[in-house]
């Protein structure tokens, strides 16, 4: 059975400040939402050319949703899509891989052959 997957991209040094303290705080927009943003694999990649454009040194973290429990909420955001919601600090180690993100010549964020070799689930 495929594990649930969510993402998040965020800075490399939030993530390896997080990694030292054992969890993901949130950004700034997710401080002020109260809650951590993150996206479905059908959803990160329109997230990331939204917001994400011309950021350098970002990684993506795929995270497994079944071990971020009860704190993890799928709600209306963008278009009425459905978008996963962390309350709470965000635990390391439900993060199955981080991989870094690269900009094209457009400043568009670029995604790790890792995230395109994964199978849809």
């Amino acid at each position: 059975m495929a594990i649930p997957i969510v993402y998040k991209i965020c800075p490399r040094a939030a993530w390896d400040e997080a990694v030292d303290r054992g969890a993901y705080g949130g950004s700034a927009v997710d401080l002020r939402d109260g809650f951590i943003h993150l996206s479905t694999r059908t959803q990160v990649e329109e997230t990331a050319a939204k917001h994400f454009c011309g950021q350098r040194d970002l990684v993506l973290v795929a995270l497994d949703a079944a071990a971020l429990g009860a704190a993890l909420q799928y709600e209306p955001s963008r278009g009425g899509a459905l978008f996963p919601h962390y309350y709470g600090a965000l635990p390391v180690g439900a993060a199955l891989w981080v991989a870094a993100m690269t900009l094209n010549r457009a400043g568009d964020p670029v995604f790790p052959k890792r995230f395109h070799d994964e199978p849809m689930r």
